[in-house]
């Protein structure tokens, strides 16, 4: 993890400390699909995802919001509904929700930092599995921050790291 060290020795805000329980779980290709991806399609009642193959990108974000304690998005499947929730921002910090923008569709996932050129980004469907990755920051569509209930985590804030790993140009 290397760039991503500080996460495991910091609390908070809590959708990244429910993200990061998740990471490593991968979909299966094939006629076999990864339970945990499916159980999570079956909590937040989305009776339209039948297989992990599917663009499961929205579905990680909402399972994590779901789990950290705030409202899901409608239809959250759809990485761009994501622009919908929380609090519209113009500078991204730790735990905020980024949306952007791929061939073929959009992608979500959550702040863990950023360098120069890219955001750092925890998600689901990346390389098919729940991981990090570094999206350029010219390719950002929204960036929306928790709706709080009472006052926001100290660790909210704008987390600069290094340039380490490919930039990715397809989520998928």
């Amino acid at each position: 993890m290397n760039n991503y060290d500080y996460l495991t020795n910091e609390s908070g805000p809590k959708v990244i400390d429910e993200a990061m329980k998740l990471i490593g779980i991968k979909e299966i290709a094939g006629p076999k699909h990864e339970k945990a991806i499916m159980d999570w399609a079956r909590i937040l009642g989305l009776k339209n995802f039948t297989a992990d193959e599917t663009a499961w990108c929205g579905l990680f974000a909402g399972i994590v919001v779901y789990r950290a304690g705030f409202e899901v998005v409608k239809d959250p499947l759809w990485a761009d509904n994501w622009r919908k929730f929380g609090t519209k921002q113009t500078v991204a910090m730790k735990g905020d929700i980024l949306t952007f923008k791929r061939p073929g569709g959009n992608h979500v996932g959550f702040y863990v930092g950023e360098d120069d050129e890219c955001y750092h980004v925890l998600g689901g469907n990346q390389s098919n599995k729940v991981g990090f990755i570094r999206m350029e920051k010219s390719r950002l569509t929204g960036i929306r921050r928790c709706p709080w209930k009472i006052a926001q985590p100290d660790t909210v804030r704008v987390v600069h790291l290094t340039e380490e790993g490919t930039i990715s140009h397809n989520e998928a």
